[in-house]
């Protein structure tokens, strides 16, 4: 009787397990002869998965920022890396034709025009563009005004932080930058490239007409409110100049060599970018300064080791840019060709550039011949599209 339970019972099991071996196969596969039907999406959503199955990586640990520049050729990842100067002519389809990363204004965008005016062009730019493009501007306030110099947007210009602080304090800061924001923001601006960050306490600095004017707490304190209100306001902030101008020359008409030792920039100068970065800044505009205790050769904008220290030392891990690479202090030093292709290098994830076609092209080609990784492009793509995401310019 024994032996006949036994033989019943090893005859179940073999059955068990025949049809265990029946389901190994995945219930989405389908037979040899009838291929799997994918559905394809726009932008080749298949393609995506693909990538990301080859890689391991499982969908939820995919940031929706890599979900978008999966999608994208080469050519837009690298485009996307380049924050142009507005060109004269032609500026909505060279947006269209490039899938350009952002246009940056300067004072001839506004001259001549109206709140309204500005909004029409800046929209025709977005609807060109196959991404949703950054509109930048220099509305630091004081001395660097593109918009306020203009009477038809405001009647005023924007006062310097220094005027506005001695007026009302950081209250008046703060509704200052909100005024700012709203204005920007009314007429399709979405990045303000400020606040300056660097310390500066000598009247006679290059840069000090620009800055707050105080030491590295109250600088720090003045980056703080700052960054603040445009988060709130959901405009795009850049802090300027890392890692801090301090007394140098102006870099829009030379070279300027900085050779004050690292304490200096760790007790003083990084603290204003410290402060932004902890509040949220989303992106850090690295200065042409040769700055000789982290790099004695290279234009800091174009030193890995520069990068280095704003991603490891203070802890940066969103968009890192240059500073308009015709600039004299870059063109004193190389091509602007080459200049862009080294700025990559060190690791920017933009590039403000007065020359785009030329530096793109110089970007995409030291792609194609090996000399910068096609990773090395996807990895600062996917910053640039997340700080998108973050101002609310794509909904993926």
């Amino acid at each position: 009787m024994k032996k006949k339970w036994l033989s019943l019972l090893l005859a179940v099991l073999c059955l068990c397990g025949l049809a265990a071996c029946k389901g190994d196969t995945p219930a989405d596969t389908a037979p040899p002869d009838a291929p799997a039907q994918v559905e394809t999406g726009t932008g080749g959503e298949a393609a995506e998965d693909s990538v990301e199955a080859a890689a391991g990586v499982a969908e939820e640990d995919i940031s929706a920022a890599e979900h978008y520049v999966n999608n994208l050729p080469l050519e837009s990842q690298v485009a996307q890396m380049f924050f142009a100067r507005c060109p004269e002519a032609d500026a909505a389809v060279l947006a269209g034709q490039y899938d350009i990363g952002g246009y940056i204004l300067f004072g001839r965008d506004f001259e001549g025009q109206t709140k309204e005016s500005v909004a029409a062009v800046i929209q025709s730019y977005q609807d060109a563009a196959a991404t949703p493009m950054l509109i930048g501007v220099d509305e630091e306030g004081g001395t660097v005004v593109r918009i306020s110099s203009n009477p038809n947007f405001r009647a005023d210009r924007f006062w310097s932080p220094q005027a506005l602080y001695n007026e009302g304090g950081f209250a008046l800061i703060t509704s200052d930058a909100k005024e700012k924001d709203e204005l920007l923001a009314s007429i399709g601006v979405n990045v303000n490239f400020a606040p300056v960050c660097d310390v500066s306490t000598d009247p006679a600095d290059f840069i000090n007409a620009r800055a707050f004017g105080r030491d590295a707490a109250q600088t720090s304190e003045y980056v703080r409110t700052v960054v603040a209100q445009m988060l709130s306001d959901q405009i795009g902030m850049v802090l300027k100049h890392f890692p801090g101008y301090g007394n140098n020359l102006d870099t829009h008409t030379g070279i300027a060599i900085d050779e004050r030792p690292i304490e200096s920039f760790r007790e003083s100068d990084f603290l204003p970018f410290r402060a932004g970065i902890d509040a949220g800044a989303q992106s850090v505009l690295v200065s042409h300064n040769i700055v000789t205790c982290m790099d004695a050769e290279l234009p800091a904008s174009l030193s890995p080791a520069v990068h280095q220290v704003l991603r490891d030392e203070l802890g940066f891990d969103g968009v890192v840019m240059t500073d308009d690479l015709i600039m004299e202090a870059i063109t004193d030093y190389t091509g602007g060709a080459d200049a862009a292709v080294l700025a990559v290098q060190a690791g920017n994830d933009m590039l403000v550039s007065s020359d785009f076609v030329t530096q793109y092209n110089a970007v995409l080609a030291a792609v194609q011949d090996g000399t910068i990784s096609a990773d090395r492009i996807r990895e600062s793509a996917i910053r640039v599209i997340q700080w998108k995401i973050d101002l609310g310019l794509l909904a993926v």
